[in-house]
Protein backbone atom coordinates (compact mmCIF):
# COMPACT_ATOMS: atom_id res chain seq x y z
CA UNK A 1 0.00 0.00 0.00
CA UNK A 2 1.23 3.47 -0.94
CA UNK A 3 2.09 5.73 1.97
CA UNK A 4 0.81 9.26 2.33
CA UNK A 5 4.23 10.58 1.28
CA UNK A 6 4.51 8.73 -2.04
CA UNK A 7 4.42 10.89 -5.23
CA UNK A 8 1.17 9.23 -6.42
CA UNK A 9 -0.72 10.02 -3.22
CA UNK A 10 0.73 13.53 -3.09
CA UNK A 11 -0.46 14.09 -6.66
CA UNK A 12 -3.99 12.90 -5.84
CA UNK A 13 -4.11 15.22 -2.83
CA UNK A 14 -2.85 18.18 -4.87
CA UNK A 15 -5.92 20.36 -5.69
CA UNK A 16 -4.09 21.71 -8.76
CA UNK A 17 -2.95 18.32 -10.08
CA UNK A 18 -5.11 18.25 -13.22
CA UNK A 19 -4.36 21.81 -14.32
CA UNK A 20 -0.62 21.12 -14.14
CA UNK A 21 -1.13 19.06 -17.35
CA UNK A 22 -0.53 21.51 -20.27
CA UNK A 23 -3.05 19.93 -22.65
CA UNK A 24 -5.73 19.93 -19.96
CA UNK A 25 -5.04 23.64 -19.37
CA UNK A 26 -5.60 24.36 -23.07
CA UNK A 27 -8.85 22.42 -22.94
CA UNK A 28 -10.04 24.37 -19.90
CA UNK A 29 -9.02 27.78 -21.28
CA UNK A 30 -10.73 26.96 -24.56
CA UNK A 31 -13.82 25.83 -22.73
CA UNK A 32 -13.80 28.91 -20.48
CA UNK A 33 -13.77 31.37 -23.38
CA UNK A 34 -16.35 29.35 -25.30
CA UNK A 35 -18.79 29.02 -22.37
CA UNK A 36 -18.29 32.69 -21.50
CA UNK A 37 -19.29 33.60 -25.06
CA UNK A 38 -22.32 31.30 -24.95
CA UNK A 39 -23.50 32.78 -21.65
CA UNK A 40 -23.09 36.27 -23.10
CA UNK A 41 -25.24 35.25 -26.08
CA UNK A 42 -27.93 33.89 -23.76
CA UNK A 43 -27.89 37.11 -21.73
CA UNK A 44 -27.88 39.45 -24.71
CA UNK A 45 -30.52 37.61 -26.74
CA UNK A 46 -32.79 37.08 -23.72
CA UNK A 47 -32.76 40.82 -22.98
CA UNK A 48 -32.94 41.78 -26.67
CA UNK A 49 -35.91 39.60 -27.60
CA UNK A 50 -37.91 40.60 -24.54
CA UNK A 51 -37.34 44.28 -25.33
CA UNK A 52 -38.62 43.90 -28.90
CA UNK A 53 -41.56 41.59 -28.06
CA UNK A 54 -42.45 42.25 -24.39
CA UNK A 55 -43.60 38.62 -24.31
CA UNK A 56 -42.09 36.11 -21.83
CA UNK A 57 -43.05 33.30 -24.19
CA UNK A 58 -40.55 34.71 -26.71
CA UNK A 59 -37.78 33.90 -24.21
CA UNK A 60 -39.14 30.38 -23.88
CA UNK A 61 -39.17 29.97 -27.66
CA UNK A 62 -35.40 30.48 -27.74
CA UNK A 63 -34.96 27.46 -25.48
CA UNK A 64 -37.40 25.39 -27.54
CA UNK A 65 -35.63 26.33 -30.79
CA UNK A 66 -32.33 25.04 -29.46
CA UNK A 67 -33.57 21.96 -27.64
CA UNK A 68 -35.46 20.38 -30.57
CA UNK A 69 -32.39 19.64 -32.75
CA UNK A 70 -30.13 19.02 -29.75
CA UNK A 71 -32.40 16.34 -28.32
CA UNK A 72 -33.15 14.84 -31.72
CA UNK A 73 -29.46 14.38 -32.54
CA UNK A 74 -28.17 13.63 -29.02
CA UNK A 75 -27.91 9.85 -29.28
CA UNK A 76 -26.44 9.93 -32.79
CA UNK A 77 -23.93 12.61 -31.80
CA UNK A 78 -22.73 10.45 -28.90
CA UNK A 79 -22.04 7.62 -31.33
CA UNK A 80 -20.18 10.05 -33.61
CA UNK A 81 -18.06 11.35 -30.72
CA UNK A 82 -17.04 7.82 -29.73
CA UNK A 83 -16.24 6.76 -33.32
CA UNK A 84 -14.50 9.89 -34.67
CA UNK A 85 -11.68 12.28 -33.83
CA UNK A 86 -13.06 14.40 -30.98
CA UNK A 87 -10.68 17.28 -31.70
CA UNK A 88 -11.88 17.60 -35.28
CA UNK A 89 -15.54 17.51 -34.20
CA UNK A 90 -15.11 20.16 -31.53
CA UNK A 91 -13.18 22.52 -33.82
CA UNK A 92 -15.84 22.20 -36.53
CA UNK A 93 -18.62 22.85 -34.04
CA UNK A 94 -17.04 25.95 -32.52
CA UNK A 95 -16.31 27.38 -35.97
CA UNK A 96 -20.05 27.02 -36.60
CA UNK A 97 -20.79 28.92 -33.38
CA UNK A 98 -18.57 31.75 -34.61
CA UNK A 99 -20.67 31.99 -37.77
CA UNK A 100 -23.87 31.97 -35.68
CA UNK A 101 -22.61 34.87 -33.54
CA UNK A 102 -21.85 36.90 -36.66
CA UNK A 103 -25.34 36.23 -38.03
CA UNK A 104 -26.85 37.48 -34.75
CA UNK A 105 -24.68 40.59 -35.05
CA UNK A 106 -26.06 41.21 -38.54
CA UNK A 107 -29.64 40.86 -37.25
CA UNK A 108 -28.94 43.38 -34.48
CA UNK A 109 -27.67 46.19 -36.71
CA UNK A 110 -29.81 49.26 -37.26
CA UNK A 111 -29.88 48.64 -41.00
CA UNK A 112 -31.37 45.17 -40.54
CA UNK A 113 -33.91 46.51 -38.07
CA UNK A 114 -35.01 49.09 -40.63
CA UNK A 115 -35.45 46.40 -43.29
CA UNK A 116 -37.17 43.72 -41.20
CA UNK A 117 -40.18 43.72 -38.88
CA UNK A 118 -39.49 42.65 -35.27
CA UNK A 119 -41.49 39.47 -35.86
CA UNK A 120 -39.17 38.49 -38.71
CA UNK A 121 -36.10 39.30 -36.60
CA UNK A 122 -37.47 37.07 -33.82
CA UNK A 123 -37.92 34.15 -36.20
CA UNK A 124 -34.42 34.62 -37.60
CA UNK A 125 -33.10 34.51 -34.02
CA UNK A 126 -35.01 31.27 -33.39
CA UNK A 127 -33.47 29.84 -36.60
CA UNK A 128 -29.96 30.71 -35.42
CA UNK A 129 -30.60 28.94 -32.12
CA UNK A 130 -31.95 25.92 -34.00
CA UNK A 131 -28.61 25.80 -35.82
CA UNK A 132 -26.62 26.14 -32.59
CA UNK A 133 -28.74 23.33 -31.11
CA UNK A 134 -27.35 21.06 -33.83
CA UNK A 135 -23.81 22.16 -33.02
CA UNK A 136 -24.37 21.81 -29.29
CA UNK A 137 -25.38 18.16 -29.60
CA UNK A 138 -21.82 17.42 -30.81
CA UNK A 139 -19.71 20.01 -28.97
CA UNK A 140 -21.02 19.27 -25.45
CA UNK A 141 -20.20 15.53 -25.43
CA UNK A 142 -16.78 16.26 -26.98
CA UNK A 143 -15.75 18.48 -24.06
CA UNK A 144 -16.81 15.87 -21.52
CA UNK A 145 -15.37 12.87 -23.37
CA UNK A 146 -11.97 14.50 -23.95
CA UNK A 147 -11.19 14.88 -20.25
CA UNK A 148 -10.47 11.19 -19.71
CA UNK A 149 -8.25 11.09 -22.83
CA UNK A 150 -5.99 13.77 -21.32
CA UNK A 151 -6.07 13.17 -17.55
CA UNK A 152 -5.06 9.89 -15.84
CA UNK A 153 -7.88 8.05 -14.09
CA UNK A 154 -6.55 8.73 -10.59
CA UNK A 155 -7.00 12.48 -11.25
CA UNK A 156 -10.49 12.30 -12.81
CA UNK A 157 -12.29 13.56 -9.70
CA UNK A 158 -9.95 16.55 -9.50
CA UNK A 159 -10.24 17.18 -13.26
CA UNK A 160 -14.05 16.96 -13.11
CA UNK A 161 -14.20 19.52 -10.31
CA UNK A 162 -11.94 21.88 -12.28
CA UNK A 163 -14.08 21.29 -15.36
CA UNK A 164 -17.25 22.24 -13.47
CA UNK A 165 -15.47 25.22 -11.92
CA UNK A 166 -14.35 26.38 -15.36
CA UNK A 167 -17.89 26.13 -16.70
CA UNK A 168 -19.37 27.96 -13.74
CA UNK A 169 -16.76 30.74 -13.60
CA UNK A 170 -17.23 31.28 -17.35
CA UNK A 171 -20.98 31.46 -16.75
CA UNK A 172 -20.52 34.10 -14.05
CA UNK A 173 -18.22 36.15 -16.25
CA UNK A 174 -20.40 35.76 -19.32
CA UNK A 175 -23.70 36.61 -17.65
CA UNK A 176 -22.36 39.65 -15.81
CA UNK A 177 -20.24 40.91 -18.71
CA UNK A 178 -23.15 40.50 -21.12
CA UNK A 179 -25.38 42.69 -18.96
CA UNK A 180 -22.73 45.38 -18.51
CA UNK A 181 -21.81 45.46 -22.19
CA UNK A 182 -25.46 45.85 -23.21
CA UNK A 183 -25.57 48.96 -21.00
CA UNK A 184 -22.25 50.45 -22.13
CA UNK A 185 -21.75 49.51 -25.81
CA UNK A 186 -25.09 48.11 -26.95
CA UNK A 187 -26.27 44.77 -28.32
CA UNK A 188 -24.49 44.88 -31.71
CA UNK A 189 -21.05 45.68 -30.30
CA UNK A 190 -21.48 43.02 -27.60
CA UNK A 191 -22.13 40.41 -30.30
CA UNK A 192 -18.84 41.40 -31.95
CA UNK A 193 -17.05 40.81 -28.63
CA UNK A 194 -18.77 37.42 -28.41
CA UNK A 195 -17.58 36.47 -31.91
CA UNK A 196 -14.00 37.32 -30.91
CA UNK A 197 -14.26 35.16 -27.78
CA UNK A 198 -15.49 32.16 -29.79
CA UNK A 199 -12.57 32.60 -32.19
CA UNK A 200 -10.14 32.80 -29.24
CA UNK A 201 -11.58 29.53 -27.91
CA UNK A 202 -10.94 27.98 -31.31
CA UNK A 203 -7.26 28.98 -31.14
CA UNK A 204 -6.72 27.29 -27.75
CA UNK A 205 -8.58 24.12 -28.72
CA UNK A 206 -6.61 23.93 -31.97
CA UNK A 207 -3.51 23.20 -29.85
CA UNK A 208 -4.97 19.94 -28.55
CA UNK A 209 -3.64 16.66 -29.91
CA UNK A 210 -5.90 14.53 -32.14
CA UNK A 211 -8.35 12.40 -30.12
CA UNK A 212 -9.16 9.34 -32.27
CA UNK A 213 -11.78 6.80 -31.12
CA UNK A 214 -10.70 4.42 -28.36
CA UNK A 215 -10.30 0.87 -29.65
CA UNK A 216 -11.57 -2.01 -27.52
CA UNK A 217 -9.57 -5.19 -27.52
CA UNK A 218 -10.93 -8.67 -26.83
CA UNK A 219 -9.33 -12.06 -26.35
CA UNK A 220 -9.23 -14.22 -29.49
CA UNK A 221 -9.27 -17.99 -29.72
CA UNK A 222 -5.50 -18.08 -29.29
CA UNK A 223 -5.79 -15.97 -26.11
CA UNK A 224 -4.20 -13.05 -27.92
CA UNK A 225 -5.81 -9.61 -27.91
CA UNK A 226 -7.60 -8.54 -31.07
CA UNK A 227 -9.56 -5.42 -31.91
CA UNK A 228 -13.31 -5.81 -31.36
CA UNK A 229 -15.49 -5.48 -34.48
CA UNK A 230 -16.96 -2.03 -35.05
CA UNK A 231 -20.60 -1.76 -34.01
CA UNK A 232 -23.29 -0.43 -36.29
CA UNK A 233 -24.75 2.96 -35.37
CA UNK A 234 -27.97 1.73 -33.76
CA UNK A 235 -26.20 -1.05 -31.83
CA UNK A 236 -23.70 1.52 -30.56
CA UNK A 237 -26.48 3.89 -29.48
CA UNK A 238 -28.36 1.10 -27.68
CA UNK A 239 -25.19 0.12 -25.82
CA UNK A 240 -24.84 3.66 -24.44
CA UNK A 241 -28.51 3.85 -23.43
CA UNK A 242 -28.40 0.42 -21.78
CA UNK A 243 -25.36 1.38 -19.72
CA UNK A 244 -27.05 4.53 -18.38
CA UNK A 245 -30.32 2.80 -17.54
CA UNK A 246 -28.54 -0.11 -15.86
CA UNK A 247 -26.30 2.18 -13.76
CA UNK A 248 -28.88 3.22 -11.17
CA UNK A 249 -26.86 5.89 -9.36
CA UNK A 250 -25.98 7.61 -12.64
CA UNK A 251 -29.56 7.43 -13.95
CA UNK A 252 -31.00 8.80 -10.69
CA UNK A 253 -28.51 11.70 -10.61
CA UNK A 254 -29.34 12.64 -14.21
CA UNK A 255 -33.10 12.39 -13.66
CA UNK A 256 -32.95 14.44 -10.46
CA UNK A 257 -31.05 17.21 -12.23
CA UNK A 258 -33.44 17.15 -15.18
CA UNK A 259 -36.69 17.46 -13.23
CA UNK A 260 -35.32 19.87 -10.62
CA UNK A 261 -34.06 22.38 -13.17
CA UNK A 262 -37.03 21.78 -15.50
CA UNK A 263 -39.42 22.98 -12.82
CA UNK A 264 -37.03 25.39 -11.10
CA UNK A 265 -36.00 27.33 -14.21
CA UNK A 266 -36.63 30.79 -12.75
CA UNK A 267 -33.40 32.07 -14.31
CA UNK A 268 -35.07 32.00 -17.74
CA UNK A 269 -37.51 34.70 -16.58
CA UNK A 270 -34.83 37.01 -15.14
CA UNK A 271 -35.19 39.47 -18.07
CA UNK A 272 -38.84 39.92 -17.05
CA UNK A 273 -37.99 40.35 -13.34
CA UNK A 274 -35.19 42.81 -14.12
CA UNK A 275 -37.23 44.86 -16.58
CA UNK A 276 -40.77 44.88 -15.16
CA UNK A 277 -40.79 43.66 -11.52
CA UNK A 278 -37.53 44.79 -9.91
CA UNK A 279 -36.96 47.56 -12.51
CA UNK A 280 -33.15 47.41 -12.31
CA UNK A 281 -32.16 47.90 -15.98
CA UNK A 282 -29.46 46.05 -17.95
CA UNK A 283 -26.70 46.48 -15.30
CA UNK A 284 -28.86 44.98 -12.57
CA UNK A 285 -29.97 42.34 -15.07
CA UNK A 286 -26.34 41.34 -15.61
CA UNK A 287 -25.75 40.90 -11.87
CA UNK A 288 -29.02 39.07 -11.31
CA UNK A 289 -28.30 36.81 -14.26
CA UNK A 290 -24.87 35.99 -12.82
CA UNK A 291 -26.05 35.43 -9.23
CA UNK A 292 -26.56 31.65 -9.36
CA UNK A 293 -23.23 31.18 -11.12
CA UNK A 294 -21.44 33.33 -8.52
CA UNK A 295 -22.74 31.04 -5.80
CA UNK A 296 -21.89 27.94 -7.80
CA UNK A 297 -18.29 28.94 -8.51
CA UNK A 298 -17.81 29.77 -4.82
CA UNK A 299 -18.83 26.27 -3.76
CA UNK A 300 -16.83 24.64 -6.56
CA UNK A 301 -13.68 26.40 -5.31
CA UNK A 302 -14.44 25.13 -1.80
CA UNK A 303 -15.03 21.59 -3.08
CA UNK A 304 -11.83 21.71 -5.14
CA UNK A 305 -9.75 22.52 -2.07
CA UNK A 306 -11.78 20.38 0.35
CA UNK A 307 -13.63 17.62 -1.57
CA UNK A 308 -16.63 15.91 -0.03
CA UNK A 309 -15.46 12.68 1.59
CA UNK A 310 -18.71 10.91 2.43
CA UNK A 311 -22.45 10.92 1.79
CA UNK A 312 -22.23 12.69 -1.57
CA UNK A 313 -25.54 11.31 -2.84
CA UNK A 314 -27.47 12.37 0.26
CA UNK A 315 -25.87 15.81 0.19
CA UNK A 316 -26.86 16.20 -3.46
CA UNK A 317 -30.53 15.52 -2.64
CA UNK A 318 -30.51 17.99 0.26
CA UNK A 319 -28.84 20.63 -1.93
CA UNK A 320 -31.45 20.29 -4.70
CA UNK A 321 -34.26 20.64 -2.15
CA UNK A 322 -32.62 23.84 -0.90
CA UNK A 323 -32.33 25.03 -4.51
CA UNK A 324 -36.09 24.66 -4.96
CA UNK A 325 -36.73 26.58 -1.75
CA UNK A 326 -34.55 29.45 -2.99
CA UNK A 327 -36.53 29.59 -6.24
CA UNK A 328 -39.74 30.00 -4.24
CA UNK A 329 -38.19 32.87 -2.27
CA UNK A 330 -36.99 34.48 -5.50
CA UNK A 331 -40.52 34.43 -6.88
CA UNK A 332 -41.86 36.11 -3.73
CA UNK A 333 -39.14 38.80 -3.50
CA UNK A 334 -39.77 42.41 -4.52
CA UNK A 335 -36.28 43.70 -3.55
CA UNK A 336 -33.20 43.38 -5.70
CA UNK A 337 -30.76 42.47 -2.92
CA UNK A 338 -33.03 39.76 -1.54
CA UNK A 339 -33.54 38.36 -5.04
CA UNK A 340 -29.80 38.49 -5.71
CA UNK A 341 -28.95 36.82 -2.37
CA UNK A 342 -31.36 33.91 -2.72
CA UNK A 343 -30.08 33.26 -6.25
CA UNK A 344 -26.49 33.21 -4.95
CA UNK A 345 -27.52 30.62 -2.34
CA UNK A 346 -29.38 28.70 -5.05
CA UNK A 347 -26.16 28.67 -7.06
CA UNK A 348 -24.18 27.33 -4.11
CA UNK A 349 -26.65 24.47 -3.70
CA UNK A 350 -26.82 23.81 -7.44
CA UNK A 351 -23.01 23.71 -7.56
CA UNK A 352 -23.02 20.80 -5.10
CA UNK A 353 -25.42 18.93 -7.37
CA UNK A 354 -23.37 19.69 -10.49
CA UNK A 355 -20.10 18.47 -8.95
CA UNK A 356 -21.61 15.24 -7.62
CA UNK A 357 -23.41 14.44 -10.89
CA UNK A 358 -20.33 15.20 -13.01
CA UNK A 359 -18.05 13.12 -10.79
CA UNK A 360 -20.48 10.17 -10.78
CA UNK A 361 -20.54 10.22 -14.59
CA UNK A 362 -16.76 10.44 -14.99
CA UNK A 363 -16.04 7.69 -12.44
CA UNK A 364 -18.67 5.18 -13.60
CA UNK A 365 -18.37 5.53 -17.39
CA UNK A 366 -15.98 3.26 -19.38
CA UNK A 367 -13.56 5.18 -21.61
CA UNK A 368 -14.92 3.77 -24.90
CA UNK A 369 -18.49 4.92 -24.04
CA UNK A 370 -17.85 8.46 -22.78
CA UNK A 371 -19.24 10.17 -25.86
CA UNK A 372 -22.50 8.21 -25.77
CA UNK A 373 -22.98 8.54 -22.01
CA UNK A 374 -22.18 12.27 -22.21
CA UNK A 375 -24.81 12.60 -24.94
CA UNK A 376 -27.43 10.86 -22.81
CA UNK A 377 -26.45 13.16 -19.94
CA UNK A 378 -26.72 16.07 -22.37
CA UNK A 379 -30.27 15.01 -23.18
CA UNK A 380 -31.17 15.27 -19.50
CA UNK A 381 -29.42 18.65 -19.19
CA UNK A 382 -31.03 19.97 -22.37
CA UNK A 383 -34.40 18.76 -21.18
CA UNK A 384 -33.95 20.60 -17.91
CA UNK A 385 -32.42 23.85 -19.18
CA UNK A 386 -33.94 24.57 -22.58
CA UNK A 387 -37.27 22.79 -22.06
CA UNK A 388 -37.34 24.40 -18.61
CA UNK A 389 -36.90 27.76 -20.31
CA UNK A 390 -39.83 26.98 -22.64
CA UNK A 391 -41.92 25.66 -19.73
CA UNK A 392 -41.26 28.85 -17.80
CA UNK A 393 -42.38 30.92 -20.78
CA UNK A 394 -45.61 28.95 -21.20
CA UNK A 395 -46.38 28.97 -17.46
CA UNK A 396 -45.69 32.71 -17.28
CA UNK A 397 -48.06 33.34 -20.17
CA UNK A 398 -50.75 31.15 -18.54
CA UNK A 399 -50.46 32.06 -14.82
CA UNK A 400 -48.22 35.11 -14.67
CA UNK A 401 -44.47 35.26 -14.07
CA UNK A 402 -44.46 35.26 -10.25
CA UNK A 403 -46.94 32.36 -9.74
CA UNK A 404 -45.12 30.26 -12.35
CA UNK A 405 -41.77 30.67 -10.54
CA UNK A 406 -43.30 29.78 -7.15
CA UNK A 407 -45.05 26.71 -8.60
CA UNK A 408 -41.79 25.63 -10.22
CA UNK A 409 -39.89 25.85 -6.94
CA UNK A 410 -42.55 23.77 -5.17
CA UNK A 411 -42.34 21.13 -7.90
CA UNK A 412 -38.55 20.98 -7.49
CA UNK A 413 -38.91 20.21 -3.78
CA UNK A 414 -41.53 17.58 -4.61
CA UNK A 415 -39.13 15.92 -7.08
CA UNK A 416 -36.45 15.66 -4.38
CA UNK A 417 -38.85 14.08 -1.90
CA UNK A 418 -39.90 11.53 -4.53
CA UNK A 419 -36.28 10.75 -5.44
CA UNK A 420 -35.34 10.34 -1.76
CA UNK A 421 -38.07 7.75 -1.32
CA UNK A 422 -37.83 5.98 -4.68
CA UNK A 423 -34.09 6.05 -5.46
CA UNK A 424 -32.18 4.72 -2.42
CA UNK A 425 -29.18 3.93 -4.67
CA UNK A 426 -28.50 7.63 -5.16
CA UNK A 427 -29.29 8.53 -1.55
CA UNK A 428 -26.70 6.02 -0.32
CA UNK A 429 -24.13 6.68 -3.07
CA UNK A 430 -20.57 7.59 -2.06
CA UNK A 431 -17.26 7.88 -3.91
Amino acid sequence: MASANTPEVQLINDPFAAVRIPEYRNLMIGRFTFVMAMRMITTVVGWWIYQITKDPLAIGMIGLSEVIPALTLALYSGHMVDTNDKRKLILTGIAGYCIAALVLFTLSTSKTQQLLHTTHISWFIYSVFFFTGILRSFVGPCFSAMIATIVPKNLLQNATTWNQGTWLSASVTGHATGGFLIAFIGISSTLIVISCLVFLSLLFLYQLKPKPPIKIEIAGDDSSLTQAPEKKTWASIKEGLSFVFQTKALLAAMALDMFAVLFGGAVAMIPVFASDILKIGPKGFGWLNAATDIGAIFIVIILTLWPMKRGQGRKMLIAVAGFGTCIILFGLSKWFWLSFSVLVVAGILDGVSVVVRGTVMQLLTPDHMRGRVSSVSGMFVLSSNELGQFESGVMSRAFGVIPSVIIGGCMTVAVVVTTWLKAPTLRKFEY
